[in-house]
């Protein structure tokens, strides 16, 4: 048994077969690791009944025809996390935090082997939770980390067993396409929406094993931009053929550092600049029509030396959502309990992302921190109109991208 840790947590993989195996135990720091805003009126500061007719929610001002009409504060920054549910033991925080602290989203983390049938109950039990006190009667993302490889969330009956991206590589996109859309299928019937996959980061091959997160564990579809691209794209196309839609990860990319964000603090890229073929890369899956772009918290010193990437303007406003025109859903890796974000409270960790232009919130791993996160947003918003207005435009984002998919 391998103790591994993705973007979803810690979680118990079983030994992998043919198409995954490792070659031996990776060193303590190598554990995978997981991914033009319209126009918005502020949320005011003043306190006054929300929908259930509380008081404290914060109405919005908006016209009955805007889609945040009649929505309270708390709604809206619970549309701006998603919050983790273990597939083996879920924690009871989770269900509070939809019923109490209105979250919207949720991510399934760990390792399962109970298969679909079981899966998609455990699905139902979160989903049933949606009302018009907790999430405004909106429909909740549910998310899981199903890459293949050692990065699997989901396994057993009804779910195929999916080869490391370094062996999908290998195959024609067309092929990989059509499997991707099966792989899709198989998390559709689960209830599952969105796939926190695939990944993008390039890796230089001659550096594969010395890089922990991707590389030494076979997440990266080949070593080279046009491999990248094309693989990429084609499991992102099957798998949005098959209702569910893939998040693109970690943005500016994690292929050169030498250390991961999950188990060690002060992770840096000394060498990706802001045209590097790894942004490019990105770039070219977002022209793919990609619609959820996941950040890394790495610090990146050619880009922003001071500040990790989920929490610097710098990285999501001008070069993602400036440079590459990105104007679909930002979401952080999971800002619960990965080691490089420790720095900071839980609450400053939420607050920090959503105000550099990031939309969606992981607390995955931990997901006992996500009412704090609430809070703190809340509190922010209350007194800083300008904040106010960022978390109205992340809540636009959200709710459009979940229209999409219901449609």
């Amino acid at each position: 048994m391998l103790l591994l840790s993705a973007c979803s947590g810690a979680g118990t993989e079983p030994s992998p077969g043919p198409a995954s195996s490792a070659s031996s135990v990776p060193p303590a720091s190598a554990s995978p690791t997981s991914s033009a805003s319209p126009s918005v009126s502020p949320t005011p500061t003043t306190s006054e009944p929300g929908p259930t007719g509380s008081t404290g929610s914060t109405a919005s001002p908006e016209s009955p025809d805007d889609v945040l009409a009649g929505w309270s504060l708390e709604q809206k920054v619970g549309q701006l996390l998603m919050v983790g549910v273990s597939v083996s033991d879920p924690a009871a925080v989770s269900a509070t935090s939809i019923r109490d602290d209105h979250v919207g989203n949720v991510f399934l983390h760990g390792r399962s082997e109970a298969g679909l049938d079981a899966t998609r109950e455990l699905v139902d039990e979160y989903t049933a939770l949606v009302s018009r006190r907790s999430t405004h009667g909106t429909p909740l993302l549910v998310a899981t980390d199903q890459e293949g490889g050692l990065v699997q969330v989901l396994r057993g009956p009804g779910f195929s067993d999916i080869p490391k991206a370094t062996e999908q590589a290998t195959w024609k996109p067309a092929t990989l396409q059509d499997r991707a859309e099966g792989w899709g299928d198989e998390l559709a019937a689960a209830g599952v929406n969105l796939n926190l996959a695939p990944v993008m980061d390039l890796v230089d091959e001659d550096a594969a094993a010395d890089n922990p997160p991707i590389g030494y564990f076979g997440r990266s579809y080949g070593f080279t931009p046009r491999s990248v691209v094309r693989s990429a794209n084609a499991f992102s196309a099957g798998q949005r053929a098959a209702g569910v839609e893939p998040v693109i990860k970690h943005f500016p990319g994690l292929g050169r550092v030498t250390a991961n964000t999950d188990t060690d603090a002060d992770v840096t890229d000394d060498v990706t600049t802001r045209d590097d073929p790894s942004v490019r890369v990105f770039a070219r899956g977002i022209e793919a029509g990609a619609r959820y772009v996941m950040m890394s918290t790495a610090v990146y010193e050619r880009i922003d030396p001071d500040i990790p990437a989920a929490f610097s303007p710098v990285v999501v406003d001008d070069l993602l959502r400036g440079d590459l025109g990105f104007d679909g859903v930002v979401m952080t890796d999971d800002l619960s309990a990965a080691a490089q974000v420790q720095d900071r409270s839980p609450g400053e960790r939420a607050v920090d992302a959503v105000d550099a232009g990031v939309d969606l919130v992981l607390a995955s791993a931990d997901p006992s921190v996500a009412p704090a996160m609430a809070d703190a947003l809340v509190a922010k918003a209350r007194k800083d109109p300008d904040f106010a207005a960022k978390v109205d435009a992340s809540a636009r984002r959200v709710l459009a991208a979940k229209a999409d998919l219901a449609g």
